[in-house]
């Protein structure tokens, strides 16, 4: 299969190169920065990189995820631009060769309010901020048309490569003896190495819809994952729990229900990622070697 990767400079298009390789996929890989260089905001630019590879499958990676900076004025345009306009040239051109397409979405689609998990399913979307507005506009461009498509909803994501919630507590607990951290948020972390296993997992088959993915084990606080995160480092420092409004406010507000239901993917014969603590073992791992 001839896939076509968009983002591979993030943390997700990173893993999905690698874990293509693994399976012998033929994968072709894209990023501003990457020697296959293309402007996904540009409808040609993108049109000529599709129309010149003729892909199997586009699993589109690529997106603004900077959330607060999304807040910006000066950066709104910008970020539709990135996360709508891209994703739909993206899904034009996929639907023009019969193509597959995953586009990867958020919780922040859902305004976080009860305690239930969100299903798949659900369409009462209330976005709280600019991302999630923007994610939410990539979800309707790609089911308008591209009718082969996995829209996989994530949240909470770390990975090898680039920055993340890990490597920052990380960062911090080595120069603080006590850090302050929300117990209001409540969720679960993905692990883009298994995640995107489980992508290439999905386009290998024809399965398609809109599915939640993060790893198993529950849902917990940021506080709760800080916790683990510095009991498996071997840290000693203090984690005290506050509530969003006793940390501050940020520019972008953020959900505080998180809980994404994942049954669908056992149902559609999908493997489940794996219990997040284990993730987070295999992770901390990968980082002390190196790749």
């Amino acid at each position: 299969m001839k896939v076509l990767v968009t983002g591979i400079e993030g943390q997700l298009g990173h893993d999905v190169m690698k874990e293509l390789g693994k399976r012998g996929h033929e994968m072709i890989g894209t990023d501003l920065h990457a020697a296959l260089a293309v402007d996904l905001t540009d409808v040609s630019a993108v049109d000529a990189c599709v129309d010149s590879i003729v892909p199997d499958a586009v699993i589109h990676c690529a997106a603004w995820t900077a959330v607060d900076a999304a807040e910006e004025p000066e950066n709104e345009k910008t970020v539709w631009a990135v996360n709508s306009d891209a994703t739909r040239y993206l899904a034009q051109a996929a639907a023009r060769h019969n193509a597959k397409m995953v586009y990867l979405s958020t919780d922040y689609v859902f305004d976080g309010k009860g305690t239930l998990p969100r299903m798949p399913e659900e369409t009462d979307y209330a976005p709280l901020n600019v991302y999630g507005k923007t994610k939410l506009a990539g979800e309707q461009e790609v089911r308008t048309y591209c009718k082969k498509h996995f829209i996989v909803r994530i949240a909470w994501v770390f990975g090898i490569n680039g920055n993340n919630f890990v490597k920052t507590m990380l960062r911090v607990g080595k120069t603080h003896e006590t850090v302050r951290v929300v117990n209001d948020q409540i969720g679960t972390p993905t692990y883009t190495a298994d995640l995107a296993r489980l992508l290439v997992d999905m386009i290998e088959t024809d399965k398609y819809g809109t599915y939640h993915a993060t790893n198993e084990g529950g849902y917990i606080s940021w506080y709760d994952f800080t916790c683990e995160i510095y009991r498996q480092a071997g840290y000693t420092t203090k984690v005290v729990p506050v509530t969003t409004a006793e940390y501050g406010l940020s520019r972008a507000a953020r959900p505080f229900n998180s809980r994404l239901d994942k049954t669908k993917l056992k149902e559609a014969g999908f493997t489940p990622l794996p219990d997040w603590k284990d993730a987070l073992h295999r992770y901390l791992v990968q980082l002390k070697q190196g790749e």
